[in-house]
């Protein structure tokens, strides 16, 4: 039987605070046949879960459309729920019945609607980093029927009603460009309030709004000096009345048990300090001082557009042994990012003291010279009386190991958990293969993401930085679209990237911006925004995400500010096409840099040309898909002059390329920025780069990415999987015999021989060079979108196997459905199984050339195993 199933609303289930005024709904299709295409949908919206007063009816509307079909009906009211439907039909004559009814609940659209204020602890010093408290009481008359808080803070907050603790989101309000923009969060708290007395509380941290950020400049109180709430709750009772509750002048204030509390250095948290019942009715908080309230824009709030962080799992440690330097270190087996929960036992004043690490020195000794100035220590001073269990509030840190430096007792494993802490996003692929190397890889990616998707994408979760870097996004994007559903994540980061844009269209290294300002320590930091290949950032992950799901409107919202960057360096290049000025960071810590420096050998001025090149393509397919057909012939004729500008600048007449690097002869494939009679040349170029290198990269963060598919489509797949399967250093595969469970910064950041690279910047979870992930989907399993029909509408499915691995598999959770390939190796050739959801096709490419366009369901093709060049 056709069903409609999984609805969704802005990719999630139920949503409640959607501040979209024309949300976009979608469904999949269940059925048992195959072949299965949707014909038709009707959408029905309701103020009622009955649906015996419908306020929208789309009727039958012929579409093929089950993915962000976006709203059409009524305008939207505040603080609203409303119920949706659909029913569907199929090629097969089908009619499903109407869907089990979802929801969505709209935020506070219209700004009037606000009373509350900003309210801050008197007295709180721009130096403090302790955590404070905030109180009020109401009383409520009536028959609660429905009740919402919606809530922000300068910093970070937690919320409790009546001793509960309110949602289970962490580091709220998030990290945004707080200046222009800062989200609220939307709570339903129907069931936990009650007729007569109720109370709520407020825990306030520094967090990125005024703590310690950009810890080698030493920079804090970036975006302000007091911490504050912004809070409203609104009740609706069963005679209709509604009742308000907002942060005023009437709240109360206090310092609580958080001494101190910051994202690099960790919490000093004294559990004698607290005070029962103080978020409970009936408190007597007289000596309590008032709230002050603070003039803030309030212009600037916007409903929640990311997903929440959250605790996601729960790890045990693996061992608790003693380093040769005498330190008692737990070890969880995985680095990650998060925090440590511990049980502990003893008297009033014993102190827990826990101090975090990604890795050991050589010696087996604890090592965080590569965390710089960030602490990363948690210290818990015990009340006594009983069992005390910990979680920490307004820090999390990046590690593997924890030392115990002070414990009452003997400490037990059965004790401590690690708790990963990361963006809510569903996990949507896997890949695995015959070489348990590449899957240790492929495992090492995905916690890469995990610990550095913590409500912006960061380059590294556990050193004093923890930086949105541009670029490592912009690099990263593709892989992490396999991996996890990052669509709102990255939605919500790039609307930060616009708003911190400057006026002249350049685009910070860093988003949210918080390097703009800074001192001139260095060329850097003089100018640090619009590098090459990090700006680009703008362009790149935008079209990235239509791509991936689909999503129009991205584009659309974002297409001024691609537009923007194109147009600044078009304005700064050498007769609008050669962008040979301004500082660029380059090859990022590729291995032939010069020693002493952190930018490889590949000429800025190529690099930069390069990525404005591709952006600029890119720009244009983006205008194209808007049905923005001027500027989409506009941004083609200069995309190719900027071709032939690069070709006249960097090759000869006889096809050398002027750079002989390895990252040079990548950028020119990937981009295509080779003349075709010139493209042999280059090829066979980049491949005597990479013997005289003993078949090792020398790449760094733009040209990894593009290795193994510079080689793979260019005739050379088995080089690039030769590439790939490299066990010595410097290698992806090294880090993995390494015992790595994540992917490093440095390709030399553990040598062979025991000694690191500069502790000054050696992250060993950073994710720019788990980049080749994409190839491990797109080439190894063979499961793409075709980028004709973006979002998965249309599949690729080409395994190309290689690289002597006898099978391979990928399974990947479309906006349609979960789409498979799997290859085998068999006697007389090999096997490919495809599946393919419902309402999507493929195109099945085998080895052999052979092509077949499939519907869904599960099939199974057999060729032989030559590879055919294209």
């Amino acid at each position: 039987m056709l069903k409609a199933i999984k609805l969704r609303c802005e990719y999630q289930e139920n949503p409640l605070g959607i501040g979209e005024t024309l949300p976009r709904l979608g469904w999949i299709l269940d059925t048992e046949d195959s072949d299965v295409i949707q014909t038709s949908y009707r959408l029905q919206v309701s103020l009622h879960d009955d649906f015996r007063a419908v306020l929208w009816d789309t009727g039958a509307v012929e579409s093929a459309q089950s993915v962000l079909v976006e709203y059409a009906g009524p305008a939207l009211e505040s603080c609203t729920r409303y119920h949706w439907r659909v029913r569907i039909t199929d090629n097969h004559g089908q009619e499903s019945p109407w869907s089990a009814a979802a929801y969505f609940e709209t935020a506070i659209l219209d700004p009037s609607i606000w009373r509350a204020s900003f309210i801050s602890p008197e007295g709180e010093e721009p130096d403090s980093s302790r955590g404070m408290r905030l109180r009020t009481e109401c009383t409520l008359d009536g028959d609660i029927t429905w009740a919402r808080i919606y809530a922000t803070a300068l910093g970070m907050y937690e919320l409790t009603l009546n001793g509960r603790r309110v949602g289970d989101w962490l580091f709220t309000p998030g990290w945004t460009a707080y200046g222009k923009r800062l989200q609220y969060q939307a709570y339903d708290v129907t069931g936990m309030l009650r007729r007569g007395a109720n109370a709520v509380g407020a825990t306030l941290g520094c967090g990125w709004y005024k703590g310690d950020l950009v810890g080698w400049l030493g920079r804090r109180n970036l975006y302000g000096t007091r911490t504050a709430l912004f809070f409203q709750m609104v009740i609706r009772f069963a005679d209709g009345r509604e009742q308000v509750v907002a942060s005023d002048s009437r709240w109360r204030a206090s310092e609580g048990p958080i001494l101190y509390a910051e994202i690099y250095h960790g919490e000093t948290y004294d559990a004698r300090e607290e005070l029962p019942g103080w978020d409970s009715p009936g408190f007597d908080d007289t000596a309590w001082q008032p709230a002050r309230v603070l003039r803030h824009d309030k212009s600037i709030l916007t409903a929640q557009d990311g997903p929440a962080v959250r605790r996601q799992e729960i790890i045990p440690p693996v061992s608790l042994f003693t380093t040769p330097g005498g330190e008692r270190v737990l070890d969880f087996g995985q680095n990650l990012a998060g925090w440590v929960r511990f049980t502990v036992r003893g008297k009033a004043g014993e102190k827990v003291i826990l101090k975090h690490a990604e890795i050991l020195d050589a010696a087996g000794n604890f090592y965080t010279a590569n965390l710089r100035s960030a602490k990363a220590r948690i210290e818990y001073v015990l009340k006594g009386g009983g069992p005390e269990t910990f979680e920490p509030h307004f820090t999390y840190q990046g590690f593997r190991y924890v030392m115990i430096e002070d414990y009452p007792g003997m400490p037990l494993m059965e004790s401590f958990a690690a708790v990963v802490l990361h963006s809510e996003m569903e996990h949507t692929g896997d890949f695995a293969c015959s070489e348990p190397l590449l899957n240790a890889l492929h495992h090492n990616i995905l916690w890469s993401l995990k610990g550095n998707f913590v409500d912006i994408p960061t380059d590294c979760p556990q050193r004093d930085e923890r930086l949105g870097w541009t670029g490592d996004a912009q690099v990263f994007i593709r892989t992490a679209c396999f991996h996890m559903g990052t669509a709102s994540f990255f939605t919500k980061w790039l609307r930060d990237l616009a708003a911190d844009q400057l006026p002249d269209g350049s685009v910070p290294y860093v988003v949210p911006d918080v390097l703009s300002g800074a001192p001139a320590a260095d060329t850097m930091m003089r100018q640090p925004y619009s590098s090459s290949g990090w700006a680009d950032a703008a362009v790149i992950c935008p079209w990235t995400i239509y791509q991936c799901y689909g999503d129009r409107r991205i584009l659309e919202r974002q297409y001024g500010s691609m537009k923007a960057w194109v147009e600044y360096v078009r304005a700064r290049a050498q007769d609008g096409v050669l962008w040979s000025s301004g500082f660029h960071l380059g090859d990022w810590v590729a291995l032939d840099a010069k020693e002493g420096s952190y930018t490889g050998a590949t000429p800025h001025d190529l690099i930069a040309t390069a990525y404005y090149s591709h952006s600029t393509a890119l720009l244009a397919e983006s205008a194209a898909a808007l049905g923005l057909q001027s500027d989409a012939e506009g941004y083609r004729r200069l995309h190719a002059e900027i071709v032939r500008a690069f070709q006249r600048e960097f090759f000869t007449p006889s096809g050398r390329l002027a750079a002989r690097t390895q990252t040079a002869h990548i950028l020119v494939l990937a981009f295509d920025l080779v003349p075709d009679t010139h493209r042999g040349r280059t090829v066979e170029t980049l491949l005597a780069l990479l013997r005289e290198a003993g078949g090792h990269l020398t790449t760094g963060f733009l040209g990894t990415p593009y290795f193994c598919r510079a080689l793979s489509d260019n005739g050379r797949l088995e080089d690039a999987y030769a590439l790939l399967l490299q066990k010595d250093f410097p290698s992806w595969l090294y880090q993995v015999t390494q015992s790595a469970t994540t992917i490093w910064e440095h390709w030399d950041g553990l040598k062979p021989d025991g000694t690191m690279w500069s502790a000054n910047m050696n992250s060993f979870n950073h994710y720019a060079y788990g980049a080749v992930g994409d190839w491990l989907y797109r080439c190894v399993a063979g499961l793409d979108t075709d980028p004709e029909a973006p979002g998965f509408k249309r599949m690729l499915m080409r395994p190309r196997p290689g690289g002597g691995l006898s099978w391979a598999k990928a399974e990947y959770t479309t906006p349609y459905g979960p789409a498979a390939l799997e290859w085998h190796r068999e006697a007389a050739g090999l096997r490919v199984t495809v599946s393919v959801p419902h309402n999507a096709t493929a195109v099945v490419i085998l080895p052999d050339g052979a092509r077949t366009l499939v519907g869904s369901g599960r099939r199974s093709f057999s060729c032989g195993i030559e590879q055919r060049r294209e």
